[in-house]
């Protein structure tokens, strides 16, 4: 499974603009950007790939993060996929699903004074599909998700013992046992995101044949969403400008949400 972690330093006049908090015992990367008046529409949850590597070493996710008018936390999660089952690595008690969905969450909204369903969800990778699988799971707490790259089928790992395939080992025992719990198959036909988007490059088969499959189910259930499924520009050029789609995207609809009248 190729990753693309691009790693750079921060630029100087951007440094500042990145700090490192503590929640519940898990650092997380937090982008600041200039403050305005009142509350921000929202937050955006950066769940990282396989590598680790933070936004603010990953040049194009970098980029991306700093045109946001929005806070960015990224967290750490390793190999662990984003599940919800306990992965004694990442925390001895809770599913990495369930400390994005409680503290993580909670620690936003209370930092950021967000209202409730304030909160996007994006990543590549391994973060690319933990943030459609926890979105389709919780679409009323992540109503906006965005994904580059999104390795959706994880569970083909386990039969070629790519990286992070030791953990689905390790929760799973069995392929079909994984497979059950892709992204795919957590899509409800009577609840989901109200906003969701994915990238995929044509020189990544994998990714972009489980994308495929994806968009082909949204579109036979009628949900809305939107898919660029064959870039064809040389694949780290297309990188940047996908991770940047994404934030705008995010952006856009967390605007667009706060403008909602209920």
């Amino acid at each position: 499974m190729p990753l693309y972690p691009m790693s750079t330093p921060p630029s100087s006049t951007s440094h500042s603009r990145w700090t490192t908090c503590d929640v519940a015992g898990h650092a997380v990367e937090v982008f600041q950007p200039p403050r305005e008046e009142g509350r921000p529409a929202g937050a955006i949850v950066h769940l990282r790939d396989l590598d680790d590597v933070p936004p603010s070493e990953h040049a194009p996710w970098r980029a991306a993060c700093e045109s946001s008018p929005l806070p960015v936390v990224s967290l750490a999660g390793g190999s662990t996929w984003w599940l919800d089952r306990v992965v004694g690595r990442f925390d001895a008690h809770l599913a990495p699903e369930a400390f994005v969905l409680g503290p993580l969450a909670a620690w936003l909204r209370e930092r950021y004074g967000l209202a409730p369903g304030a909160i996007a969800v994006v990543g590549q990778g391994s973060g690319g599909q933990g943030a459609l699988r926890l979105a389709y799971r919780h679409p009323a707490t992540f109503p906006v998700a965005a994904a580059v790259l999104p390795a959706i089928d994880f569970h083909r790992t386990m039969e070629t013992g790519e990286p992070g395939s030791d953990t689905l080992w390790e929760l799973y025992g069995d392929v079909e046992v994984a497979r059950q719990q892709t992204a795919i198959l957590h899509v409800h036909p009577l609840n989901w995101p109200r906003h969701q988007a994915f990238w995929t490059h044509a020189g990544n088969l994998r990714s972009s044949d489980a994308a495929e499959r994806l968009h082909s189910k949204l579109i036979a259930l009628g949900i809305f969403h939107e898919a660029e499924l064959a870039g064809l520009i040389e694949e780290r050029a297309w990188l940047e400008s996908a991770t940047v789609a994404a934030v705008r995207f995010t952006v856009e609809r967390l605007e667009r949400d706060a403008r909602r009248v209920v």
